[in-house]
């Protein structure tokens, strides 16, 4: 007879049984989504319905039916949908719902275990685990804006858990699990909680998320030493205006295509997701001092940028 593997078999035990006890906990507020042209995972974050998902999950759905663990429907109306983060919000049509607890995705740290749970077919629950491979990932949404801050982890997924939660072992959720690089192996990616619970505020107040445009086109550029010098610019990278929106703020407030940007308000910009993270709702209607090169020459323009639509 084999003697007892001790102490390390103990420390098995206990994470394994801690899986269990945060699966158990979670995976009731697990949904599967299914809408005309798909469906997914997601999680209910509050008791009286509120289910946050991928927008891609649900499309141009404006309602949808959930399926329970214990394989119950129920239907929801979609609440809204942010393209920008791949979120969307919807309202179950039932209270008294068990519901998860959204984290600190701030606190976060790599290497730490995450939990990874869906529920694609509506009968069973799905779970995987792995760690947060990096954080702070950048990945480009359906609509090409750049979602950022994104979790990266090696937990396994497929594209039913899509919308589902990414929890850590006490069975808070860090995140919603949103896509997967194909071709890739073991690399996911979630949406980080702290902008789900900025965004699913957003759509249960107003049914959309605001955000500022300029009315451009660009392109990272980079400017040459000897000019950046000349210029007395810190950066030695900017935003090439590529084209112009006609009538759009930015021709309004003077800017031409060809124009490489650097600075708004003081603050520089060197790649279009400095571009897109300045563009919040707190920029619309505000003019801004802009300062671009043109023709080798620092020009400085005032631009009022509107609301995106």
């Amino acid at each position: 007879m084999r003697e007892p593997l001790g102490q390390p078999l103990s420390i098995l035990e206990a994470l394994s049984e801690q899986f269990v006890r945060v699966v158990e906990r979670v995976s009731p507020a697990v949904v599967n989504v299914r809408s005309g042209r798909g469906g997914g995972s997601g999680v209910v974050i509050t008791p009286d319905g509120y289910v946050l998902t991928n927008a891609h999950v649900v499309a141009e759905a404006q309602r949808v039916q959930l399926r329970q663990r214990d394989g119950s429907d129920i239907t929801a109306d979609v609440v809204g949908t942010d393209a920008s983060t791949d979120l969307a919000v919807l309202r179950a049509s039932a209270s008294s719902l068990e519901a998860a607890e959204l984290g600190d995705s701030d606190a976060l740290r790599v290497g730490q275990i995450v939990i990874a749970i869906g529920n694609p077919l509506g009968l069973q629950s799905t779970v995987t685990h792995g760690v947060v491979s990096a954080l702070g990932r950048s990945l480009r949404a359906q609509n090409g804006r750049m979602i950022e801050n994104v979790i990266q982890t090696d937990a396994p997924l497929n594209p039913g858990n899509s919308g589902g939660p990414l929890v850590d072992v006490h069975g808070a959720v860090m995140g919603v699990n949103s896509a997967i690089i194909a071709m890739a192996q073991g690399i996911s990616f979630a949406i980080p909680s702290a902008t789900a619970r900025f965004v699913a505020a957003a759509l249960m107040r107003d049914g959309r998320v605001r955000r500022a445009y300029l009315g451009i086109s660009g392109a990272p550029t980079p400017i040459g030493r000897g000019l950046a010098a000349a210029l007395g610019l810190a950066v030695r990278e900017g935003i090439r205006v590529v084209e112009i929106l006609s009538r759009g703020p930015a021709e309004r407030g003077g800017l031409r295509a060809g124009d490489i940007l650097v600075s708004f308000d003081g603050i520089q910009i060197r790649s279009l997701s400095d571009l897109q993270r300045w563009l919040d709702a707190s920029r619309v209607g505000q003019a801004v001092l802009v300062r671009a090169i043109r023709r080798g020459e620092l020009v400085s323009l005032t631009v009022v940028p509107s609301e995106a639509r």
